[in-house]
């Protein structure tokens, strides 16, 4: 693995955490040492992952790998996508005008509430008995 053409980033959604590597390739993705076709079942999860590859023409001409924990497949394909757009950005900084317009350069930082004490759940609440 040549170091030079190697791109880092890490990529945020929800309670997931993505570490992805973006190097020249033919267009092949890897998610903690599997194909994606192997670890994502749901074709929607996918190409959540593809987007921004496929939004800046550079779908076959990157090979990616990704370590991807915590969260659910939904958080962690979208931590994956954050991920390959800021490695993408390292890699052509060109790019980030046209990432930046379709909303991949912003980490989605909608986390679930955590439940209070004292309650049923986050905002829900126990029945109020007046007698």
């Amino acid at each position: 693995m040549d170091k030079e053409n190697v791109y880092y980033a890490t990529g945020k959604r929800k309670s997931a955490i993505a570490r992805t590597w973006i190097m020249p390739g033919n267009g092949e993705i890897t998610i903690n040492d599997s194909p994606m076709d192997d670890y994502f079942k749901i074709e929607v999860v996918k190409t959540i992952v593809k987007q921004p590859l496929v939004l800046t023409n550079t779908l076959g001409s990157f090979d990616v790998k990704a370590h991807v924990t915590g969260g659910g497949f939904s958080g962690q394909a979208g931590a994956i996508r954050h991920g390959i757009t800021k490695a993408l950005m390292l890699a052509n900084p060109e790019l980030r005008k046209a990432l930046k317009k379709a909303g991949y350069v912003r980490r989605d930082a909608r986390v679930k509430e955590r439940k209070k004490y004292g309650q049923k759940g986050a905002r829900a609440r126990f029945q109020f008995s007046k007698r």
